[in-house]
């Protein structure tokens, strides 16, 4: 399922160039978004999205990865930087190999990370390459 068949209120439905996306799109839409890398292999599914209430600016994606689905879910916090959508396709995207993410730092739903800690955030934006914003 795409962000389009998520618009429960019509947003991205207008064809004549009005509308918001995909420059500005629905929180609620993206979730269950798929992420693939640049050599086209899936990488996993967009579960939520961590906002900075200070600033409102979302700080990462929570995906889940495809290889662990049905194995009891593992988690990873993925810098929001580290992602583009792709309109084309309907989904994220990510420049990274598929093992780096099988090697990424998880979590489970039970153990949530303290995301706002600066040691863990530098380690997380370490493995994907991006810098805190």
């Amino acid at each position: 399922m795409s962000y389009e068949e998520r618009d429960d209120y019509g947003m991205y439905r207008n064809k004549h160039g009005k509308g918001p996306g995909p420059e500005l799109m629905g929180a609620h839409t993206l979730l269950g978004d798929h992420v693939h890398n640049l050599q086209n292999e899936h990488l996993g599914v967009i579960k939520e999205f961590m906002v900075d209430m200070r600033s409102g600016a979302i700080v990462y994606a929570v995906m889940s990865s495809s290889r662990f689905l049905g194995l009891g879910e593992k988690l990873f916090a993925v810098p929001w930087q580290a992602l583009t959508l792709d309109p084309q396709h309907k989904r994220f995207t990510m420049d990274i190999p598929k093992e780096r993410i099988e090697n990424a730092p998880g979590f489970d739903t039970d153990h949530w990370p303290d995301m706002a800690d600066l040691e863990w955030a530098g380690a997380i934006h370490a493995h994907y390459g991006t810098q805190p914003a």
